[in-house]
């Protein structure tokens, strides 16, 4: 009998990392952890699988609905699906079923976790934190969108002052220039100003967290999407024209501009809405984003910021200040985050400030490769060590000396005609610019052959000399 054919793809939304992607991922993780460090940030992971209770009620209601449950194990398991019984009324609660059979999941943010870390150990008061992991959701697979993705994040707890904000967003920027993008955006805007803006719009506390999710969509489904989102989500017509002429009216960039100082605008834009304001937490938000606005000019920060009031961020968390990254011709963004002073506190009794920024690795990666922006990466091999009647012990001596003087070495494996182990240095992911060619009389006299594999140029060097003339060679 046939076995089934099995399937040699990963699962939808997950992906294999050949070796030229990961030297290009590679490179951009090594930029971001330089950068975080270089800003005082300091290296922090926590398990690919939380408590369902740590996950549950932080991401609101869309996000709860991305979760990856993980099924109960062995005796639990049986035990729960006794609890529940068969197919019945029981299986018409999805929630209760979820419930019984599940209480762990897969992360879905860094954030969360940084959270519990952080009611759980005794940490420096000022904690600032970078953390580059992967996460998962069970969202819908698009383009630079996954199930499984890395963030890139920085976070500093302990704060209520707005040099944090300043910071997380100064570190971001130099990141992005560092990488090679001139022309991005950081997009900001403030929950609690969203917030008031709703309530001078007529729209009920009730329907704040579905207000927030549908303009949160606005760059997405544009005005008419968003206004029958939210009439769908129970708000009244009046209440949600009223809502976007407001976030509309301030807006003077919905264009990309070209890279300026952009304060005066944004200047501009804060007193035309705080004229339509009149509650005092409004008024604060305005107060927070103009002191921002004045604090991120200081730094690298500066010239990319601009005003979004269409802004949100659909997570649940967000107290304060929001920001998130823009650049053209990419739907979505590379990266966002914001002040969150309540989280913390769930996971514990005392309250600790705190604020972040999440930068998505996968876009980033897709935008590099569009336009071109990744140096030329070398992971593999410098040298093929190629050897012909030799003992195979000698060879491994021999490479091992290579590799000590700093040179990355690949060993041909067999025993072969010399012009195959050279047509092997040149194949698709091998790419060796550089062989060491190792035969009886290299052996005896201690010495091994160099050959350039582009330019054919060769030297005769001393094995214990190898590396330095392997380096000339090399053009380094």
């Amino acid at each position: 009998m046939n076995s089934p054919k099995i399937s040699t793809k990963p699962p939808s939304g997950m992906r294999d990392f050949l070796p030229a992607e990961l030297a290009r991922r590679h490179h951009v993780i090594e930029v971001i952890r330089r950068v975080y460090g270089s800003h005082g940030f300091v290296p922090l992971e926590t398990p690919a699988i939380e408590n369902l209770s740590t996950l549950l009620g932080k991401y609101g209601e869309e996000g709860d609905q991305l979760l990856y449950r993980l099924l109960e194990r062995r005796d639990a398991l049986k035990e729960a699906l006794a609890k529940i019984g068969p197919p019945s009324e029981a299986w018409q609660s999805p929630q209760q079923a979820q419930a019984a059979l599940a209480d762990e999941g897969l992360r879905y943010d860094l954030t969360v976790p940084l959270a519990r870390v952080v009611a759980q150990y005794e940490l420096p008061k000022y904690f600032k934190r970078y953390q580059i992991q992967p996460v998962w959701r069970a969202d819908r697979p698009g383009k630079g969108r996954f199930r499984e993705f890395y963030q890139c994040d920085v976070d500093i707890t302990g704060t209520q002052s707005l040099i944090a904000e300043a910071e997380v967003c100064a570190a971001v920027s130099v990141v992005l220039h560092a990488l090679g993008f001139t022309d991005f955006k950081i997009r900001l805007n403030h929950r609690q100003l969203l917030r008031s803006m709703m309530h001078a719009a007529g729209i009920d506390l009730s329907h704040e967290a579905a207000a927030l999710i549908a303009v949160d969509k606005l760059d997405k489904i544009d005005q008419g999407g968003v206004r029958a989102e939210l009439a769908e989500r129970g708000i009244s017509s009046e209440a949600a024209n009223k809502l976007m002429e407001m976030i509309l009216f301030a807006q003077v960039d919905s264009i990309f501009p070209g890279i300026k100082a952009l304060s005066p605008g944004i200047k501009s834009q804060l007193q035309t809405v705080r004229r339509q304001l009149e509650d005092p937490a409004g008024q604060a938000a305005i107060g927070e984003l103009e002191q921002l606005v004045e604090l991120l000019h200081a730094t690298p920060a500066g010239p990319h910021v601009t005003l979004s009031l269409d802004l949100a961020r659909g997570l649940g968390y967000y107290t304060g200040a929001i920001f998130e990254i823009a650049v053209p011709g990419l739907a979505g963004s590379l990266g966002g985050g914001g002040r969150y002073d309540d989280l913390v506190g769930m996971f514990g009794k005392k309250q600790v400030p705190a604020v972040g920024f999440s930068l998505g690795l996968e876009r980033i990666l897709v935008v590099m490769e569009e336009r071109g922006m990744f140096p030329e990466l070398t992971g593999g091999a410098e040298v093929l060590l190629c050897w012909m009647g030799v003992p195979q012990p000698a060879v491994l001596t021999v490479a091992h000396q290579l590799r000590a003087q700093g040179l990355r070495v690949e060993v041909f494996p067999e025993e072969a005609k010399l012009g195959k182990q050279l047509q092997y240095a040149d194949t698709p992911g091998v790419k060796a610019p550089l062989a060491a060619i190792l035969g009886e009389t290299e052996l005896a006299a201690g010495e091994v052959t160099l050959k350039h594999l582009g330019s054919g140029e060769q030297v005769k060097v001393a094995i214990a000399a190898a590396g330095p003339a392997a380096r000339g060679l090399l053009g380094g």
